[in-house]
């Protein structure tokens, strides 16, 4: 769950499948897997979103890897309701009993976005969940009703990043994501994990044969590994935002510890640091159950006049902003997303030749669009 600024350009050899018919085919698969047909839709969005947007690591490149798992072994529950175990209005705290995280976390931001237009901001704190691919899809569902939403979850109780200098995993890669009207039809969408790059990252690089860059992983002597298979391989340590204590790690790692209190703690979700990370080796162990989001959105337009307009002058700036010689246009996160997107509507969503395999066997029909 992080920007894409960096993702790898889309090679000539991949081919592309037409956005409706992944969107439909990826839906009928999860309802196949028992999922009520809304709520597919819903989960489909969410996870072809990654697709659509650049963010192919929290994308379909999933549905075989990590959903089909989670759903046919029971620790996502495809008919689970939501519970409110408390209800304070403008607060709200929730069990999600194993739901599957691509709808139930959106579900989770439109209730948050109904409490904001009553009270001005709402918050849902949600225990029980279950993985919910990118943040920022989420997020952006206040965004769109001209709303700032922020969500973030931690791992649950997985581990696998270590603090700055320790020698245990405590954490997991604890992303967030805000959002909020910017430039017409070019929301801003903040969506990172806390570590320097997801897991997911690291894996769609090892699928492609390409090395990890500097500063993604490092060896237990702290030199950096560039070999992604390495991580899996359980010889390399996924890195935090800042990469080295030098260089600012120890602020990736205080975002990911700030995560875990606000959407672990507070609603009494699983965590990470618990007396089973300190025992055995410290290796990266136990498993992303008992997931706890933290969702907020605010309406500002409850709090003063003027905000829309404010938004656009302010990010609208921030495009202005002239680039050094030799790069492209300064953006803001969300920027190219929103443009990338459309673009893959209009001309399809490329898809690893691997990738748009594996999907096949899984029984997805994903007709390959001809070039024009």
């Amino acid at each position: 769950m992080t920007t894409t600024s960096t993702e790898p350009a889309t090679t000539a050899q991949e081919p592309r499948v037409g956005h409706a018919t992944l969107l439909a085919e990826t839906a009928g698969y999860l309802a196949r897997l028992g999922v009520p047909e809304d709520r597919a839709r819903v989960a489909a969005e969410a996870l072809c979103y990654g697709d659509l947007t650049g963010m192919d690591s929290h994308g379909v490149f999933n549905l075989g890897r990590l959903y089909r798992p989670l759903l046919e072994s029971g620790r996502a529950d495809p008919a689970a309701e939501p519970e409110i175990l408390r209800d304070l209005g403008a607060c709200v705290l929730t069990d999600h009993h194993r739901a599957l995280g691509l709808w139930a976390a959106s579900a989770a931001m439109d209730l948050a976005a109904e409490r904001a237009g009553r009270y001005g901001i709402g918050l849902v704190a949600v225990r029980g969940a279950t993985h919910f691919g990118c943040a920022g899809v989420h997020a952006r569902r206040a965004a769109d009703r001209g709303l700032i939403g922020l969500i973030a979850a931690n791992c649950g109780g997985q581990r696998i990043a270590r603090p700055p200098h320790g020698a245990a995993a405590l954490l997991g890669t604890n992303p967030l994501s805000v959002a909020a009207p910017a430039v017409d039809g070019h929301p801003f969408v903040l969506d990172m994990s806390t570590t320097v790059v997801p897991t997911g990252r690291v894996r769609t690089a090892a699928r492609d044969g390409r090395p990890a860059p500097e500063g993604w992983l490092t060896g237990d002597d702290g030199r950096p590994v560039t070999d992604p298979a390495a991580y899996d391989r359980g010889e390399a340590w996924l890195g935090w935002l800042g990469s080295r204590p030098e260089t600012g790690a120890f602020k990736g790692f205080g975002l990911g510890l700030t995560v875990e209190l606000l959407a672990a703690l507070l609603p009494g979700a699983a965590t990470g640091p618990s007396p089973a990370a300190l025992a055995g080796d410290g290796r990266p162990g136990g498993t992303d159950d008992g997931i706890g989001f933290l969702v907020l959105a605010i309406d500002p337009g409850l709090l003063r006049d003027g905000f829309d307009d404010d938004a656009r002058a302010l990010f609208g700036t921030v495009l202005a902003c002239p680039p050094l010689p030799g790069h492209g246009q300064v953006r803001y996160p969300g920027h190219r997303e929103a443009e990338l997107a459309a673009e893959r509507r209009r001309t399809g969503v490329p898809l690893a030749p691997s990738l748009h395999a594996e999907l096949s066997g899984l029984g997805l029909r994903l007709p390959v669009l001809q070039e024009n």
